[in-house]
């Protein structure tokens, strides 16, 4: 549910503010959002004690560095509206709008085996020109025993498994026999 309601916040700022602002804004709403993980500032957000204007001065006191009244403003609507709990899913669907109309994604390749850098990089511009965007992928150490592509915004997931791949061999092996 909370991720509509987002979705509908994301409409009206994109209407409002250019694509280098959505941007900025992005990252303002990435960096509150990890204020979610914290147990204590769960409490004094969710807790119904606590004001609406309290929780949303200790939003703005957050962002009081980045000096964007546009930022202010939003998270003033948010804190009117009783929305203040929607902000992480506002800045995962922030991210993935951004990422959709610029056609810049990000992916990771995992293995437990490792993976030279080159090659990953080899990886994401073949997906990239596959898929008409850019895509930028990142190595992962994983107990995955073969290797794993994952751009989980354009829903590509791709995995060999050396398992898989051996037990394909031979029952190619025994066909042919």
């Amino acid at each position: 549910m909370s991720e509509l309601v987002a979705k509908r916040y994301i409409k009206a700022l994109k209407s409002n503010m250019d694509d280098k602002a959505l941007g900025s804004l992005s990252e303002v709403f990435s960096v509150l959002a990890l204020s979610f993980k914290d147990e204590k500032f769960i409490n004094i957000i969710s807790n119904p004690g606590v004001s609406s204007q309290d929780k949303t001065n200790i939003l703005l006191d957050a962002v009081k560095s980045v000096k964007s009244e546009k930022v202010n403003n939003f998270i003033k609507l948010l804190g009117e509206n009783n929305r203040l709990n929607i902000i992480p899913s506002l800045s995962v669907a922030l991210k993935k709008d951004i990422a959709q109309s610029t056609k810049t994604y990000q992916g990771v390749v995992s293995s437990n085996s490792d993976i030279d850098s080159s090659v990953v990089k080899n990886l994401g511009d073949g997906l990239g020109k596959k898929y008409n965007s850019n895509i930028a992928l990142d190595f992962v150490k994983s107990e995955f025993d073969g290797v794993k592509v994952d751009v989980e915004d354009l829903g590509i997931e791709i995995n060999f498994s050396k398992s898989r791949i051996n037990d394909q061999i031979i029952e190619h092996i025994v066909k042919a026999i």
